[in-house]
């Protein structure tokens, strides 16, 4: 039986939020219909068959603790969060136990993404021994989370800077990554600033 745990990228510094009006210490932390944006992507990782959850925190640490407060989740820091997105991958995937056969990464600043698309990521790898990487697809276009199997976590060890899992799905073989369609704001939708969070309560009717 195939085993594939989950990390809840929530370590960025939130930089363009703040920018833009942001009073929170992150927008993780900003509410999105009462419940902090973060909390979202976390509960859709504990809502799917993807196990263990891994949290990775970094910048505003303990607001995004307390925002993802009473879930069923790991938490692991990422001391280097500033040096971008690649230290948070390897943060998050050397915290996984060793029996795992992939991971699925999710980014927690995605509010509409749900367990049902997790779990049909899942699935299609389950049936696809020989794939490398799962992602969602929509009108073309590559959507997150994403899932990488055990054979690209040495890949991830060697990404630096503020480069994410994408660019190793780039260099795969095109019969090594699975394209799973998706409905659109479920892979899609993310929120970078106040008036994101305002439009993404509209776009969910929450």
């Amino acid at each position: 039986m195939v085993r594939i745990a989950a990390i809840v990228l929530a370590a960025g510094r939130s930089t363009r939020f703040s920018e833009a009006g942001g009073r929170e210490a992150t927008k993780l932390a900003a509410p999105l219909a009462g419940a902090p944006l973060a909390r979202y992507a976390a509960e859709a990782a504990l809502a799917s068959k993807a196990r263990p959850v891994v949290a990775v925190t970094g910048h505003a640490r303990a607001a995004v603790e307390a925002a993802l407060d009473g879930l069923s989740l790991r938490f692991v820091h990422n001391a280097r969060f500033a040096s971008g997105l690649a230290s948070s991958l390897h943060t998050g995937v050397a915290a996984l136990p060793e029996d795992v056969d992939g991971v699925v990464v999710l980014l927690a600043d995605m509010p509409a993404v749900a367990p049902q698309l997790i779990d049909r990521l899942v699935a299609a790898f389950a049936e696809r021994p020989d794939a490398l990487a799962a992602a969602p697809i929509h009108e073309g276009r590559r959507g997150n989370p994403i899932l990488l199997a055990r054979a690209l976590f040495p890949a991830v060890a060697e990404l630096d800077g503020d480069v994410g899992a994408r660019h190793l799905l780039d260099a795969l073989p095109r019969d090594r990554l699975l394209e799973i369609a998706a409905d659109g704001l479920d892979a899609s939708l993310d929120v970078d600033t106040p008036q994101a969070l305002e439009a993404a309560a509209r776009l969910l009717k929450l």
